[in-house]
Order: C-alpha cells, then sequence, then structure tokens
C-alpha cells in the first residue's frame, strides 16, 4: 500500500504554463483524503516555494535536491556545505568568472542570471528553446560580459555568514568532469542544459526521501515518486513505485515502472487512478 507520494516540480507537479492543473489538485487532495501523505521533492528551496508550486496543500517538502527537509510543523533533516567545501565552490566561482547562486533556509543570494531562470515564467519559455541551442556558447557570452566580473564577486556575500545547502552554477554538461575534478567533496545534479545544482557528497533527492519516510516510520516499498528530468532517476528508481511523466527525458522514463501522461495532459491524476490510489470519478467513464 502506498503511504507516501513525493512529486518533482517543474515539468512533473506544474503544467507548461506554470500552474497546476485542476485534475493535479484534485487528485491530491483524493490522495490525502485517502490517506496519503503528498508533497515535494525538487532541486528548489524554500524561499518562494508556495508561489512555485501554485500554493498547493502539501504535507512535506524535499528541497535542495534532499539537503532541507520539512513539514509544516517539523525540520527533519538539513544538511549544509561543510566550510571547507562551501570555500571550495566560491573559489572556482571567484577564478572562472562563474555565474551561481547559494541557497540558504530563508534567502538564496548571488547571480541575478540564475535567480531570473528560476522563476516560473522563465522556466515556461525556456521549454521552447531548441534543444540543440548552443548553450556553451551563451555560457561564454554571460561569462564574459558579466556586469559582476570581478575575481572575489562571490567571497563577500554576506549568506555565506549561513548554512548553505546547494549552489546552482551556470555550466553546460561539458563541464561535467571538470567540476568533478575540482569540487571532489560535491555531488551534481541537472534539470536542464544551462546549469547544475550542487550539493554536499551523496546528497539526492532519494535521500532526503529516506530521511523523511525513516521519521514517518514509512518503507521505501510504501513509497511512490513521479518525475521528469535526469535529477529524478534515482528517485524513481529507490521508491517503490516510480512514475515517469510523458514528458519526461527518455533516460527518466527508463528508470522508471509506469509511464504516464505529459505534465499538460492530467499525467498525475491518469496515474494515480492506474495504481489505484485514487478512484477514477464518474465522468471520466462516461
Amino acid at each position: 500500500m502506498i503511504k507516501a507520494i513525493f512529486f518533482d516540480i517543474d515539468g512533473t507537479l506544474i503544467a507548461s504554463n506554470g500552474k497546476a492543473l485542476a485534475s493535479t489538485r484534485e487528485a491530491i487532495k483524493q490522495a490525502q483524503a485517502n490517506g496519503v501523505l503528498c508533497g515535494i521533492a525538487t532541486g528548489r528551496g524554500p524561499v518562494d516555494l508556495e508561489k512555485v508550486i501554485d500554493y498547493l496543500s502539501l504535507d512535506m517538502f524535499i528541497t535542495y535536491n534532499g539537503q532541507y527537509v520539512y513539514t509544516k510543523e517539523n525540520l527533519i533533516y538539513a544538511k549544509p556545505f561543510p566550510k571547507q567545501t562551501l570555500e571550495a565552490i566560491v573559489d572556482y566561482a571567484d577564478e572562472n568568472y562563474r555565474q551561481v547562486m547559494f541557497g540558504g533556509e530563508t534567502q538564496v543570494a548571488g547571480s541575478l542570471t540564475i535567480r531570473l531562470s528560476q522563476s516560473p515564467v522563465t522556466q515556461r519559455y525556456l521549454r521552447y528553446v531548441p534543444k540543440k541551442f548552443p548553450v556553451g556558447f551563451l555560457k561564454k557570452v554571460l561569462q564574459r560580459f558579466s556586469p559582476n566580473r570581478n575575481a572575489k564577486r562571490y567571497e563577500s556575500l554576506d549568506i555565506l555568514r549561513e548554512p548553505i545547502y546547494q549552489c546552482i552554477m551556470l555550466s553546460p554538461e561539458s563541464e561535467r568532469e571538470k567540476l568533478r575534478s575540482k569540487l571532489p567533496q560535491c555531488d551534481f545534479k541537472r534539470s536542464n542544459a544551462y546549469s547544475v545544482d550542487i550539493v554536499p557528497k551523496n546528497g539526492s533527492k532519494i535521500k532526503g526521501i529516506k530521511e523523511f519516510l525513516a521519521y514517518e516510520g514509512i518503507a521505501m516499498e510504501e513509497a511512490m515518486a513521479f518525475g521528469d528530468h535526469f535529477n529524478d532517476v534515482e528517485m524513481l528508481e529507490g521508491v517503490g513505485i516510480g512514475v515517469a511523466m510523458g514528458n519526461a527525458q527518455p533516460i527518466t522514463k527508463a528508470s522508471a515502472d509506469f509511464v504516464t501522461d505529459t505534465n499538460d495532459h492530467d499525467g498525475i491524476k491518469k496515474a494515480l487512478i492506474h495504481f489505484g490510489i485514487i478512484a477514477e470519478d464518474a465522468q471520466a467513464r462516461e
């Protein structure tokens, strides 16, 4: 029996217009009424999260790719960067003129370019960018002509005096091996072609999910997860039932137990009906 469901946000919980479908809202309400806990597992942080998820009423929040886990009442798990690791990230960003954003408990700070790219409006329009768009060229242009191009841009940020749970760096996939070699105490999670989420070593959505389930006394096989991108693969493989959206990446679909319809065509509701989490309504049967 499924007792907890975790949803990725962008490309999964919300549709391409940045809003949750009416069918998604109703499906989640029905699942909760049936005693199932429903929450998110996202690379995003707590800041402005209610607005991002279109003010859905949820039970738990796995944020910063599993590094900060909480409910409305309690903080369950928090794993910030060790001081030395964070210093290495800051040095790398400053020395290589990388645009980076730092995520804390109550604020994010750093690159305005990346902050804007995280907005629901920008995410919606990025879906229409061709897959062969020259990401590497764009990165070089932004780095070269950044108005904040200086060697100590990030070192003096006030946010670095508080715990940091995730960094987001403007970086194409071609830089993967360079980042791994320069920042060996970090893991890298990618949900788009333009930037990479940097978390402490062994951090992931599935790690955050495990912490929440242990807190609630729920077994892994009693959990379900929905996702669409690369950083959802571990999560879909690790829970009892992994569901990939119809708009998911091929590798994400391959890691799932079931592929549902897209985030624009009632994918969440259809999957919950398929697995008997909620009942099919009379109108849908006609």
